[in-house]
């Protein structure tokens, strides 16, 4: 077959009669492609009939707007010689409507060839490196005022202190062993039920989620944006009571009608060409966010958290199929017998020079879990006070940069089968940190504590007055 338009020939294109194909057409055949419609017999059966007919090549329309992967069964004549492809059901109706107006239809059958890589892997790559990076250094920063306005009030040796000290730290989640676990657990659950239940209306659902947490996040990193600049810090800084939340920041409630209507336009609009862009900045604001509010507290945690993702991801992509027949984890990210390009739950940027089509994508998860780990290793770095070339957070971002060109890599090796990419990155990620640690002494705090041991500011104690 040709792999190039200009280099294939156009043959002209029949309908079947009967329509379905399973029994010899009515009409002669000479080398024209037949168009039949799916059902009443196998993909084998009516190839068979179409080629024993004298047709060159057959055209099935789908009963459904995406397409369907053909199989054979295990005793089939699988000695076809001529193309047989699927047709979605709104292209092939099309393709009828034009025929039964008297309008000459022909068809040219080519295979174009792949590129080895494509930009949109290239770009995606930036996006989810660029994310932790974001977040880590957010995390950071945020870390370090908490620790620096711990050290002044035990300085001072105010009874504030003692307050702040007992409540802990506000707005963070330290997640622990159990939590870590759980977390895998839960996550497994979520997918076995997401694959039973995947439907029109279960994605619609996991799209009002999706939307609810994306506006949260891109409230949350908007005014945190804004909070930064001179002008906005006195609407920051001023609250007003709002029935059921509480105290709420005038910027939020200025930003808030915003990033909710950004949700509501990309949910209506989200099937158009371009919707990956809003879906992709919804993404991004949320796992920024969680970033920023879910913490590692310590190295042991986020082996625990990151050892139980590799087996996560690892048997859903690849043992799930001897209990599914079928991968969950490809099957639930493709969104199959939803009607939709996906969930939501995904990065994802359009292969651009790619004459297949379709996306390059990258879940939430991906990203996420080792962020943590990322995340982690900036913070104890500033806590530290160590630069960037003595500290762990360059190491621990190089190395999963790299576990993700790997994944890339495995990808365009196996022939674009989907591929666990924790699988990469973990190894790269968690291995790079432990021998790091263990190399310069440094493993038993990161594993223990979490953070450097900070000198305690002398208190300066008044006294007791003894009477008389």
């Amino acid at each position: 077959m040709e792999s190039k338009e200009k280099h294939a020939n156009h043959t002209r294109l029949a309908l079947a009669d009967p329509p379905d194909c399973c029994s010899k057409p009515r009409n002669q055949l000479t080398g024209e492609v037949i168009l039949v419609h799916r059902g009443n017999c196998s993909f084998t059966v009516k190839a068979n009939v179409a080629e024993e007919a004298g047709a060159s090549a057959i055209l099935i329309i789908n009963n459904q707007t995406e397409l369907f992967k053909m199989v054979c069964e295990s005793d089939a004549d699988v000695n076809i010689k001529i193309p047989a492809v699927m047709l979605p059901q709104d292209a092939g109706s099309n393709l009828e409507n034009y025929i039964n107006n008297n309008t000459r239809v022909s068809v040219a059958f080519y295979s174009p060839k792949r590129p080895a890589v494509d930009i949109a892997e290239v770009f995606l790559w930036l996006m989810a490196v660029g994310t932790i990076l974001l977040a880590s250094y957010w995390s950071a920063w945020t870390a370090k005022e908490v620790a620096i306005e711990q050290d002044k009030l035990l300085k001072d040796a105010s009874e504030e202190f003692l307050q702040v000290g007992s409540a802990g730290s506000s707005g963070f989640v330290d997640i622990n062993t159990m939590s870590a676990v759980l977390f895998v657990v839960f996550a497994s659950c979520f997918l076995v039920m997401l694959y039973k239940l995947m439907s029109f209306w279960f994605v619609e659902v996991l799209v009002v989620l999706f939307c609810i947490g994306g506006v949260e996040g891109l409230q949350m990193c908007l005014v945190a944006l804004l909070s930064s600049f001179r002008w906005f810090q006195r609407f920051a800084e001023s609250f007003i009571k709002v029935p059921f939340f509480g105290a709420v920041s005038h910027l939020t409630l200025a930003v808030c009608p915003f990033c909710i209507a950004f949700a509501v336009v990309w949910a209506v609009y989200r099937r158009i060409s371009f919707a990956w862009i809003g879906q992709d900045i919804l993404g991004i604001a949320l796992i920024i966010t969680v970033l920023q509010i879910v913490r590692v507290p310590n190295l042991k945690v986020g082996t625990v958290l990151l050892g139980c993702a590799f087996l996560y991801d690892i048997f859903w992509v690849f043992a799930s199929k001897w209990l599914f027949h079928e991968s969950v984890m490809i099957v639930v990210a493709r969104g199959d017998r939803s009607g939709e390009d996906g969930i939501p739950m995904l990065l994802k940027i359009p292969r651009m020079f790619d004459p297949w089509g379709g996306y390059s994508v990258i879940g939430f998860g991906d990203i996420i879990l080792p962020g943590l780990l990322v995340a982690f290793s900036l913070r104890y770095d500033w806590l530290a006070n160590m630069n960037l070339r003595a500290g762990y957070f360059v190491w621990a971002m190089t190395a999963y940069g790299l576990g993700l060109l790997v994944t890339y890599v495995a990808l365009n090796l196996m022939d674009g089968h989907g591929q666990p990419a924790l699988l990469y990155i973990v190894p790269f990620t968690l291995g790079t940190f432990i021998t790091l640690g263990k190399k310069r002494g440094d493993l038993k705090t990161l594993w223990t504590q979490g953070e450097p041991e900070r000198p305690c500011p002398h208190l300066q104690l008044q006294p007791l007055q003894q009477k008389d």
